[in-house]
Formats: structure tokens, C-alpha cells, sequence
């Protein structure tokens, strides 16, 4: 390859990787906008999403311990159920003595819910409106579109839209309201440790800013009076005439990039965090979103939310018991960690995480593990969060019966608005949840978990 052909080459590539990293700069403000921003928000609050792509078994999340309901679990299970000795026993507040059990791998989730700072959410999914079994026999009220597929549940349970293609999700519906447009720094409003995702993707002005779980942020080898031939390579490009108004802009948002940058890395090195995380891609992943609240007053933002994930809950298989086994004492690990280091911040009850999924699976098994499901258990953690206690209506656990509608599909009972709903109201947004979540008026809007 020729000097000049090899030359033209890197070039295009720079202005590929150059490109891709100045899309990070949406909506973000000037290096010394950012400085100026330095000051505690006195009202702050951070919401964190943690999706767990695949379809987690919620019907090993959280199980019945008292007697007829555990032997009606343990046969509809068969070879996926839980040894009742093995699970964890808690005992919510409001469910008039009836125990239950966390999978065996939540110890972390255990010890929160007793201490009153985790709750938990029975058979949670998409729903358009309120929908009974013979109404879903009947196809007489509106259904969900593409129900048990990943993608599409994986949309609706990130933007609450079930009836179309949905182009933003409601954690970034939630902050459009809370942050104007007008507001310094509103890009670091949401912030996603797990790459781009739609619960953060609001309209052409908020999209996520993407942080890797390692605190690198794409040009971190670039200094601005530096003399290694890469910093030299990108001033020299950032200083090149521009003749188009579009590459003006795109100098524009480059020079916003690095500059969002440095403050960001700037304020991390400020931070001290001495609480212990786990060393797993999610444990990363957590710790990462914990020093970034620990950094929030560099900002001056009143309100973020944040987006970390895991996959591999896709669990169809024979590897079920061990595969969820290790996920969700992954989880439990970096959410107790999460809340210590909230804790530490003096943050506790002004940061909240919930859990999400794809959907539930079937209670049934498939002779070796679990097929795709509707609704699932999940759990909210936070200081401000009604902990202790089961809120929604737990399935019947009967095949056939009023919750099932194949399989052990359970048809939910509580709604994504709803969660979505009480969660904002808690942010904040209560004037314009109706607008945030389109099927909101179809359901009572406050399942009563925050405070």
C-alpha cells in the first residue's frame, strides 16, 4: 500500500473513531460551563435501571414458603424447582403472615429487605390496560404487540410504549421534564455504564452519554498541549479551516467531547469511595455509577438516572439452576455493594435502583429449563423505598388457572406505567407522569413503595 493511500486510510479511520465519540457530546456543556456548574444540586436524586437482558426466572427470584403454595411451586417446577431448605425466608410486612423465599443466591437482597431498604414487586410486565384471563382469551381489550419476543418486550419494558414502535424510553421522558432544555450540563443527566440502550433515549438533544464501567472515556490518551503524535494529530485536525456549516459543527461537538472529558475525569480523581465492590463485570459496573453520584456536584445537576445491565438470563437450557444461580448471586453482590456505597455517600435516600427484564418465564418447565414468559418479580432498592414488604398480587401458581395463560405464563397483574410512575413521582415528575407513561390512565398510578 502507498504512503499517501496508507495516510488517507488512518485519516478516515480517526475521523471514524473521531465521530463516534463526538456523538458522546450531545447536549453537554463547555469545559468551563462544567466548572462554573460545580456546586451541590440541594435537591438531588439519581434513579439506576439495572435490566437483566434475557428474561430472568422471577419464579426463582422469589418463591411461596408456606406449605400449599410451596408443594404447588414445586410441582408445576418439577426439575427447576428450589429446595424449600435452600431458599432465603423473609417475611414481608404486608402479606398477613405468609413467608416467602429469595433464591439462595440473594443473600445481599435478603439482608437489605430486612433491614427495610428493599422491596419487592410480584408479576410486574406490559401491559395497554388492566386484563383478566377471559379477557385475554377473548382478545377484547388492547394487548401488548409481540408479546415473548426479546426485542419487543425488551422496548416496551424500557420505553412503556406496547402498542408501537417506541423511539424514547421513559427514563429519559422522566428527564426531559425534570431538566429544560436550557439547563447547563443536561447531557449528564443520564448516563449509561452499559452502552446505548432505550430507557435513555430521549429526544435529539438527550441521549445517554456512554462511561465504560473503567472510568475511560474514548480520547483519554489526548492531551491538549501534548506532543505524542496522537494529541498533535487531533489539534491539528480540530484547527484545520472549515469551509461547510456542518463540519463547523462537528469540530464543535469534537472540541465539547474532549473537554466533557476532562472534567469528567477531573471529578472522578476527586472522588473517594472506600466501600469494597465486587470484581464482576456488573460489581464494575455499579462502582462506576456510584462515583459518578459521588461527582454529581461538579455538575450541578438536580436530577440523573443511570443505565448498567447483564445478560445471559436467556435460560432455556439444562445449565438453568447453575446458570441463574451464578448470575443472581452476581447481582445480589453488586446491589448490596451499591446501596453500602450510597450509604458511605450519605446519599442512601436519594438514590434508587429497580430491576428489569425482557419478561418472566414459564413456571412450567420445558423438561430441561424455561421458555419465554410475561410477568416477573423484581425488586427496588433504595433508602427513600417502603422496604419489607411485597407490593402487587403474587400469581395463583395454578396451571390453567385465572394468572395463567400457557405454561405457567403469568398474565401481570401490575403494570410497567405503574412502576415507572411511582418511581418518577418520587423523582419529581408527578405533573407529567400521564404524559410520560401514554397508558397511565388505565391504572391506579401509585403501587405505594417510596416514600
Amino acid at each position: 500500500m502507498g504512503t499517501f493511500a496508507k495516510n488517507t486510510l488512518q485519516r478516515r479511520q480517526f475521523l471514524k473513531i473521531m465521530s463516534a465519540t463526538a456523538s458522546s457530546g450531545l447536549g453537554l456543556g463547555t469545559l468551563a460551563s462544567l466548572s462554573a456548574a460545580a456546586q451541590s444540586a440541594p435537591d438531588y436524586k439519581a434513579l439506576v435501571c439495572l435490566f437483566m437482558f434475557g428474561g430472568n426466572d422471577g419464579n426463582n427470584l422469589l418463591v411461596p414458603m408456606d406449605t400449599t403454595r410451596y408443594a404447588k411451586y414445586a410441582q408445576i417446577r418439577s426439575n427447576l424447582a428450589l429446595s424449600r431448605d435452600a431458599l432465603l425466608p423473609i417475611q414481608p410486612a404486608n402479606t398477613g403472615g405468609l413467608p416467602y423465599g429469595l433464591h439462595p443466591a440473594m443473600g445481599g437482597l435478603q439482608g437489605l429487605f430486612a433491614q427495610g431498604k428493599a422491596a419487592l414487586l410480584a408479576n410486574v410486565g406490559p401491559l395497554a390496560v388492566p386484563t383478566s384471563k377471559a379477557q385475554w382469551e377473548a382478545r377484547s381489550v388492547p394487548l401488548p404487540d409481540n408479546l415473548f419476543s426479546h426485542s419487543d418486550q425488551q422496548a416496551q419494558w424500557q420505553s412503556s410504549i406496547v402498542d408501537q414502535s417506541a423511539r424514547s424510553g421513559w427514563g429519559a421522558r422522566i428527564m426531559e421534564h425534570q431538566l429544560p432544555a436550557a439547563t447547563t450540563n443536561r447531557g449528564y443527566g443520564v448516563i449509561s455504564v452499559a452502552g446505548g440502550n432505550l430507557w435513555e433515549t430521549g429526544d435529539g438533544s438527550l441521549a445517554a452519554y456512554k462511561v465504560s464501567s473503567s472510568g475511560n472515556f474514548g480520547l483519554d490518551f489526548y492531551q491538549p498541549n501534548g506532543t505524542d503524535p496522537l494529541s498533535l494529530a487531533i489539534g491539528q485536525t480540530l484547527l484545520e479551516p472549515r469551509s461547510h456549516v456542518l463540519e463547523h459543527a462537528w469540530t464543535d461537538v469534537v472540541t465539547r467531547s474532549l473537554d466533557n472529558q476532562r472534567v469528567l475525569t477531573q471529578a472522578l480523581a476527586s472522588t473517594t469511595l472506600s466501600t469494597i465492590f465486587p470484581d464482576t463485570g456488573l460489581g464494575r459496573q455499579l462502582r462506576m455509577v456510584a462515583r459518578l453520584i459521588a461527582a454529581h456536584s461538579q455538575l450541578g445537576l438536580p436530577r440523573q438516572c443511570f443505565f448498567a445491565s447483564m445478560g445471559g438470563f436467556d435460560t432455556h437450557g439444562s445449565d438453568q439452576l447453575q446458570q441463574q444461580n451464578e448470575l443472581l448471586g452476581e447481582v445480589s453482590a453488586a446491589v448490596n455493594a451499591f446501596y453500602a456505597a450510597t450509604t458511605e455517600l450519605g446519599l442512601a435516600r436519594q438514590v434508587t435502583l429497580f430491576s428489569a427484564s425482557d419478561f418472566g418465564r414459564t413456571c412450567q418447565s420445558n423438561g430441561q429449563g424455561s421458555d419465554h414468559g410475561w410477568g416477573n418479580h423484581h425488586f427496588v432498592v433504595g433508602g427513600d423505598v417502603k422496604g419489607g414488604q411485597l407490593y402487587g398480587s403474587f400469581p395463583n401458581l395454578s396451571l390453567n388457572g385465572p394468572d395463567d395463560v400457557g405454561n405457567g405464563k403469568w398474565l401481570p397483574t401490575t403494570s410497567v406505567d405503574q412502576l415507572g410512575a411511582t418511581l418518577g413521582a418520587w423523582f419529581g415528575a408527578g405533573a407529567a407522569l400521564n404524559d410520560i407513561f401514554p397508558q397511565l390512565v388505565h391504572f391506579p398510578p401509585d403501587l405505594g413503595f417510596m416514600a
